[in-house]
């Protein structure tokens, strides 16, 4: 084989073959942002789901704190009640 003959198909194949390579990386390397998007992105939205789930949680023990004293202040006055009607009889 000539040496011309060599440089043309380096030249015509070797061209296209620098290209994809170069393609391939930059691909790779936007793949990778893209990865590391998303899992700053499941990241937050686990971050926020908790917060979520501590408010509920933290609402919820103040409700079942506000109904456990109000049902203790109506148990003292049904007590009182039956008290005063023991009284009437």
């Amino acid at each position: 084989m000539e040496i011309e003959t060599v440089l043309d198909l380096f030249a015509n194949q070797g061209f296209p073959i620098v290209l994809s390579i170069l393609l391939i990386f930059r691909i790779d390397r936007f793949m990778q942002e893209i990865v590391k998007a998303q899992k700053e992105g499941y990241r937050q939205i686990l971050e926020n789901t908790k917060e979520i789930h501590n408010t509920i949680t933290g609402l919820n023990q103040q409700n079942r704190e506000y109904y456990s004293l109000r049902f203790s202040e109506l148990h003292k006055e049904m007590v009182g009640v039956k008290v005063e009607l023991g009284k009437i009889e």
